[in-house]
């Protein structure tokens, strides 16, 4: 970051009230009577219904519109193990862009804690009051550990945004990069650089959506990971190939997908003229690629070519999907976020780019090579892939509330972006049905 950027960005985190979230009131609460409504007495007839049937938190509380944004600050981007508190800024900013482009009040929470299990427990006595977890920045191989003692221990949404949002994105450029080349995904060869939460998650979606495990060369800090390593995690074992350690350009000669989730400035000109046909070059090392978008395209003009950066095209940036992802959870009471709510957002994320034109303030786009994927704060994100992740929940079993009407819900949606109350104007009809997911044999009532 340069010296001007720093100063600024200073500047603008402390004018006014410092930070960039708040909080503010849903209800009115001026006169006498609206206080006795909002407090004591009146607050104690949702409290004692609650008690009654507690999936009525969703119906008289803030349950169902509130995320948390959780980390330990042990793995920020960027700036590595930080700690909790010099974290907060990041997650501050996590919050801000729920509430920007999804209207999700979310609540930034740093845990001074790097011990697996305390955090899971911390967490575990915190969830009653929201809706949603976000784990953000949290080292591997302690995010992984932690997510799914949460997923099983919850029975609400948990996810780490650092592994699933960045994977679903990544997923979503590779569906449209194969609709522009003509390739087919189950005969992809993939190269990733880097073995860690995103690398792991992305490898795993991507063996989802039909590319053969066999096919994905995965690269960390000592070589390729081969089946005759030792010392190899579960993780890593896990994605492990047959055959000889191999360089980089070795394992890229005759490649169609690079996804660099490393470090900067690692790969040549020479290693992606090894590449095969019209490959796809995903650099998303920040704040420096693995190698400049200038670079890539100069030498590989074929090429499709992305990066994490917002100043190049084909910006692949996670903000495309966590927050739509918690949106449709979150309307549909949603138990967690499954592969199928996963899988649901990429092809969602990569039909909005298809489509057609997109004209914003700074861009006119048209989907081709340098436009694979919507711009952040396209409202057509908002509308279908929110509407996408909805539908998989219902159809997958992990949703407590049915959607009717898409149509209507898309409506109410969009009403969100122009900061309408969306529960006072919300007309979905929903009904009552037994749990499904984690909560089979359950007949709780919404």
């Amino acid at each position: 970051m340069d010296e001007a950027l720093y100063k600024e960005a200073l500047e603008y985190h402390a004018k006014g009230k410092p930070g960039k979230t708040g909080i503010e009131p849903s209800k009115q609460a001026v006169t006498s009577h609206e206080l006795a409504l909002a407090y004591t007495p009146g607050v104690a007839a949702p409290a004692k219904e609650i008690d009654k049937e507690r999936w009525r938190a969703y119906r008289y509380t803030n349950k169902g519109n509130l995320v948390a944004v959780i980390s330990n600050g042990s793995s920020v981007l960027g700036l590595g193990n930080i700690g909790a508190l010099a974290s907060k800024p990041v997650m501050e900013g996590k919050a801000m862009l729920f509430k920007l482009y999804a209207d999700i009040d979310a609540f930034d929470i740093e845990l001074s804690e790097e011990e697996p299990e305390r955090f899971v427990a911390t967490v575990q006595a915190l969830a009653p009051t929201f809706g949603g977890i976000n784990l953000e920045d949290i080292k591997a191989p302690d995010c992984f550990y932690i997510e799914e003692r949460l997923r099983n221990l919850l029975e609400i949404p948990v996810m780490h945004d650092d592994q699933h949002g960045t994977a679903v994105t990544i997923m979503a450029a590779i569906i449209n990069s194969c609709a522009i080349t003509g390739k087919s995904t189950e005969n992809l060869r993939v190269v990733i650089s880097g073995a860690g939460a995103a690398a792991i998650s992305t490898a795993r979606i991507l063996h989802s959506c039909g590319i053969v495990k066999e096919q994905i060369t995965m690269f960390d800090s000592k070589g390729a990971i081969t089946a005759g390593r030792t010392g190899l995690n579960s993780l890593k074992r896990e994605f492990a190939i047959d055959g000889k350690a191999m360089t980089m350009k070795e394992a890229l000669r005759g490649a169609d997908v690079f996804i660099g989730l490393s470090k900067g400035d690692i790969l040549t000109k020479g290693d992606i003229m090894e590449m095969g046909k019209e490959p796809s070059i995903f650099a998303l090392a920040n704040p420096m690629p693995e190698i400049a978008y200038s670079v890539a395209k100069k030498s590989r003009p074929d090429a499709i070519v992305a990066t994490g950066r917002s100043d190049s095209p084909n910006q692949i940036n996670n903000v495309l999907a966590f927050p739509y992802l918690f949106r449709g959870a979150l309307d549909t009471y949603a138990t967690t976020i499954n592969n199928n709510m996963l899988i649901a957002a990429a092809h969602a994320i990569a039909a909005i780019a298809r489509e057609g034109t997109e004209v914003t303030d700074e861009h006119i786009s048209k989907f081709g090579k340098e436009y694979i994927l919507p711009h952040p704060g396209d409202k057509r994100l908002l509308t279908e892939v929110s509407s996408a992740v909805a539908k998989a929940a219902m159809e997958s079993g992990v949703a407590r509330r049915e959607i009717i009407s898409f149509k209507e819900y898309r409506t109410t949606l969009l009403a969100r972006t122009d900061n309408d109350n969306f529960f006072s104007k919300n007309k979905l009809r929903h009904h009552s049905r037994e749990h499904a997911g984690n909560n089979q044999g359950r007949k709780d009532t919404l």
